[in-house]
């Protein structure tokens, strides 16, 4: 599904050249739930912004779903990123003059979804994270973790090849973090290719594969038997 080859990024600060990420090559394969760890300053954040075709690299090539998206136009990259791509950010990033069924049929709108259609599959994926009850609250009449769950549902309203989470459980306590986790999870189980930016450990153990990031290198790629979360325990 994403395949990354000899990837470079560089900064200038300065006088000083950064090498942001220094000729990095990378496989993931449709189905796996990969986290992306390391401190900050690793690289592990411009690796996200990159895959998820939010910047641009120096050089290297880039194959996502067999196509190379190396020398593509924004508006090709913005077309493919609405297509194939779906966000969680730390911060959520939901609009807080729209309702929570109308935060997530966003992407919808911008792919010119009819609106049935749109309203449909947004009410589908909240009901996917357990908020069909909330359709019509504001994003300030919610809690932190449901705030994440809409990001989750707005995330996979348009069924994304692939969903990229950068430090999603940042802001939660530990019982909604493990909520949050559950739900990546289920969705994993159900066939949907998962990449998570995380500098903890404890939510990497959740996850199928650990990448390790430090000065811009891969330094350590292993495979892990993840840390399950039963529903009931965070009920």
């Amino acid at each position: 599904m994403i395949e990354i080859t000899d990837i470079e990024k560089i900064y200038k600060m300065g006088g000083e050249t950064v090498r942001a990420l220094d000729k990095v090559s990378l496989k993931i394969q449709e189905g796996e739930f990969t986290s992306i760890m390391g401190p900050s300053g690793s690289g592990k954040s411009t690796l996200m912004n990159i895959l998820g075709l939010l910047d641009r690299f120096d050089s290297g090539r880039y194959l996502l779903n067999g196509t190379d998206v190396s020398d593509l136009s924004d508006a090709e990259l913005a077309g493919i990123r609405n297509k194939e791509i779906g966000f969680v950010f730390q911060s959520f990033n939901l609009m807080a003059r729209m309702n929570v069924l109308e935060n997530v049929m966003l992407p919808l709108v911008y792919g010119k979804v009819p609106y049935k259609e749109r309203r449909r599959r947004a009410t589908e994926a909240l009901e996917k994270v357990g908020l069909g009850n909330r359709l019509e609250h504001l994003t300030n009449e919610i809690s932190g973790g449901q705030k994440q769950r809409v990001a989750i549902a707005r995330a996979i309203v348009n069924e994304p090849s692939v969903l990229m989470a950068d430090e999603p459980t940042g802001n939660l306590d530990s019982k909604t973090t493990e909520d949050i986790m559950r739900i990546f999870q289920e969705l994993n189980d159900e066939g949907t290719t998962i990449v998570m930016v995380t500098h903890e450990p404890e939510m990497a153990e959740y996850t199928k594969r650990i990448v390790h990031f430090k000065d811009g290198v891969m330094k350590k790629d292993e495979q892990l038997t993840p840390k399950r979360i039963s529903k009931r325990e965070v009920e």
